[in-house]
């Protein structure tokens, strides 16, 4: 039994095909049946059956996707304390939501980078739901956005507080309504960034309570990209108010009185616990509770800081019925 066994079968159980999990790991489909046919001659259990919908783990194939991916995880951890222990650069994953990957990832970093020596950072923007695995198989330090799901392993520590708003044009048929019924909005174009509908976010949730289709929804490259186009007229989105402050000042934007808004919220930093947080991702939970982590991010006036970090890579976690 190998990493790399372990690895094609955690892929396999994730992804729910071996075709899917050949692509994600970018190698060929025998290579994925060849590691799999290794992982049943050593434990001698099928791990996974063929169905309508993909496979469907054996109770075997579940218990060891559960520890293939801990015995990965800490392979990775063991690397890294390794690296870090040759005085190499520390690196550190951050992973949170698409809208706080763009609004507040980059001006925390930037804040943080210049408060601490030099650190390699990733940042990967994903569904909030995958959180805890992600923290939990150690593919993340850290995590920025709304709270995991609750796991004895995992502290999430409040950090932010923040308010979302409907912005519309000043041309918009709805300026100067008052107390807009919520459900009025289903039937309005709504414009939004990558993953606006992410039902673990309080504005995927808000738009899915409001009956928001998703087909009827326009996904642009970023929310900056769907907030100009709704300046131009074209449609609603929602944000945070901090972000479109300004806007509002200018009036180039309006925020409309919707009932239920603004909508408060809290953003949480989420690391393991103990030991097995990193001190790299130590140092970023401290810092985040700092006036000066609030400051940048609610002002966004340290620098511009878009050109100091590559952008974020969105990952989309699959959901299947044999995890």
């Amino acid at each position: 039994m190998t990493l790399t066994q372990l690895r094609v079968f955690v892929a396999v159980a994730r992804l729910g095909s071996v075709k899917a999990a050949a692509r994600s790991l970018n190698v060929t489909e025998p290579a994925v049946s060849g590691a799999v046919a290794a992982l049943r001659r050593e434990f001698g259990d099928p791990l996974f059956v063929r169905s309508a919908s993909g496979i469907t783990l054996t109770p075997g194939g579940r218990r060891l996707a559960a520890s293939a991916a801990e015995i990965l995880g800490l392979a990775e951890e063991t690397r890294q304390r390794v690296r870090e222990a040759r005085n190499e650069t520390p690196h550190l994953r951050v992973a949170s939501t698409a809208l706080v990957a763009e609004h507040v990832i980059p001006w925390l970093l930037d804040a943080f980078t210049r408060r601490q020596r030099e650190v390699d950072i990733t940042t990967l923007a994903v569904p909030g739901s995958a959180f805890t695995e992600l923290l939990r198989d150690r593919r993340a330090d850290v995590t920025i956005g709304p709270a995991p799901s609750p796991d004895a392993s995992i502290e999430a520590i409040p950090f932010l507080r923040f308010q979302l708003v409907v912005v519309a044009s000043p041309r918009h048929p709805l300026r100067g309504h008052t107390r807009i019924p919520a459900a009025r909005l289903a039937r309005e174009s709504w414009l939004l960034g990558p993953a606006g509908l992410d039902p673990s976010t309080q504005a995927g949730a808000f738009l899915t309570r409001l009956g928001v289709d998703p087909a009827s929804v326009a996904v642009f490259p970023s929310a900056t990209a769907a907030r100009n186009a709704v300046a131009d007229g074209d449609g609603l989105s929602i944000e945070f108010l901090h972000v479109v402050r300004e806007d509002l000042q200018k009036g180039t934007l309006i925020a409309l009185d919707v009932s239920g808004t603004p909508i408060n919220g809290l953003l949480y930093a989420s690391a393991l616990r103990g030991d097995h947080r990193s001190e790299i991702a130590g140092d970023l939970c401290r810092f985040v509770t700092t006036p000066a982590a609030t400051q940048a991010v609610l002002t966004r006036s340290n620098r511009v800081p878009m050109s100091s970090f590559k952008p974020p890579v969105h990952v989309t976690i699959w959901n299947t019925t044999s995890s």
